[in-house]
């Protein structure tokens, strides 16, 4: 299995950490480390380094743009109406059933055969039965020679309709399975439906196409655009530019991202500033719904439209931030929890549906791995530093076990070819002694489970 598929920065020259002790060990396991204080990316199945340098010259070379990530989700992306995931209702596929052809033809070939012979049965016994009276040989000779062609046009007869009525079911099966693929695949200008029975029209003006057929839910044909492989294919790192989109706000509010949300609860106490305090002050909110306002942001702040258009844009890969409460938090903690997760299933089987991949980002940790609001909870760092510090290292060394085992699952891993394991940490006062020890155990961790 590779390293980093993201490398940051190198160590700072300063550092106490034994560089060719720490290479020549992580080396053991075929990867590098480099660490400061932004997010480690670690590529889940690709075997082969990313060479930055080398990619930069192939974009820079082609007629393609170079890779990029933005936040300005508002530049590319719409606001849509919004979907469930269900992949329980829509369309069914028809499927050519072998056995009932060969059944078409058994019952179709069988009862001529059968009527043929009683035919011939039947000539051969008027012939029979008039020589007892002895006819002249002339006649005879006739009403055998007419008994014959009669014979003959009969079994002409049957053998043209043991050969139409299956070619006809046949093409009757082709032209039913032809109409109904119409319903789960499609390119520009093809009207799709959503699962809460709204529609849109896809516009991708570069090749692109979805698919969505319930009966195959993990089908990976979709394509982004013509120049991005579908996820049935390995994505070339080396030659493949990156062009992505991040969905900050969305699982993670930010006050600088969703004002909207904090706005409400600028006079509250205590005041308003990350999502701890959000969630405290919605909580207490119960007249305009509690902490269920979330769900209904995380319901229509994005939705399957603008994962629709983020492929219309040209754009190929998301990065998708989303919380340790996901997953689970303590009794103490205020937080939604759970909830979210449903809508990272979400953008899931969106991006399957229309040929993205994922860049998941754990954007949040326990206790604080920077002190920033959009770590969950401002203020203090308390990850691999301060009273709880160890502590919630090791709760959080369990969410990345968690969900690494359920995205490098085989119906996820083409989705979710990437996974940054902490954002953002301060390693001006973690430290990057700790930090590098915390990223060879998760990385140790890891390739255990891939």
């Amino acid at each position: 299995m590779p390293g980093f598929a993201y490398q940051p920065d190198p160590l700072p020259s300063n550092s106490s950490v034994d560089r060719q002790a720490a290479a020549s060990s992580l080396g053991a396991t075929g990867g590098t480390y480099f660490q400061d204080s932004r997010p480690i990316f670690i590529h889940m199945t690709n075997n082969t380094p990313i060479d930055r340098n080398a990619a930069a010259t192939t974009s820079a070379a082609g007629a393609q743009p170079s890779t990029v990530f933005t936040n300005d989700v508002s530049r590319t992306v719409g606001n849509g109406p919004p979907s469930n995931l269900s992949v329980g209702a829509g369309p069914s596929r028809s499927v050519t059933n072998n056995s009932s052809d060969q059944q078409a033809l058994t019952s179709a070939s069988s009862t001529p055969r059968l009527r043929h012979l009683d035919s011939k049965a039947t000539s051969s016994a008027a012939p029979l039965t008039g020589l007892v009276s002895q006819p002249p040989k002339g006649p005879q000779k006739k009403h055998k020679k007419l008994y014959l062609v009669l014979a003959g046009i009969a079994s002409l007869v049957v053998v043209a309709t043991a050969v139409a009525v299956p070619i006809a079911l046949k093409k009757k099966k082709n032209s039913s399975a032809s109409s109904s693929s119409a319903s789960f695949t499609g390119g520009d200008g093809s009207t799709i439906t959503t699962e809460k029975g709204t529609t849109f029209t896809y516009v991708n003006k570069f090749g692109g196409t979805w698919y969505d057929d319930p009966s195959d839910p993990f089908n990976n044909n979709a394509q982004a655009q013509s120049w991005s492989p579908p996820l049935s294919q390995e994505w070339d790192y080396q030659n493949h530019p990156m062009r992505g989109v991040n969905l900050g706000g969305w699982l993670v509010p930010e006050p600088l991202v969703v004002p909207s949300l904090f706005e409400p609860y600028v006079n509250s106490s205590p005041p308003v500033r990350d999502e701890w305090t959000l969630s405290i002050a919605m909580a207490a909110d119960t007249a305009n719904g509690g902490l269920g306002q979330l769900e209904k942001h995380y319901d229509t702040f994005i939705t399957e439209e603008d994962f629709a258009q983020i492929a219309a844009a040209g754009l190929n890969w998301i990065r998708l931030p989303i919380p340790f409460w996901a997953v689970e938090k303590y009794p103490v903690e205020p937080f939604l929890q759970k909830v979210s997760w449903k809508y990272v299933l979400k953008a899931f089987k969106w991006a399957r549906k229309y040929g993205l991949r994922i860049n998941l980002d754990l954007h949040t940790i326990p206790g604080s791995q920077n002190g920033f609001n959009h770590s969950g909870k401002g203020g203090q760092v308390n990850f691999l530093y301060g009273p709880m510090g160890l502590a919630n290292a090791q709760r959080t060394l369990d969410y990345i076990r968690i969900i690494t085992e359920f995205i490098s699952q085989p119906e996820f891993a083409p989705v979710v070819p990437m996974f940054g394991i902490v954002n953002e940490p301060l390693a001006s006062t973690i430290g990057v002694d700790k930090l590098t020890s915390f990223y060879l155990e998760v990385h140790e961790m890891i390739r255990g489970i891939t």
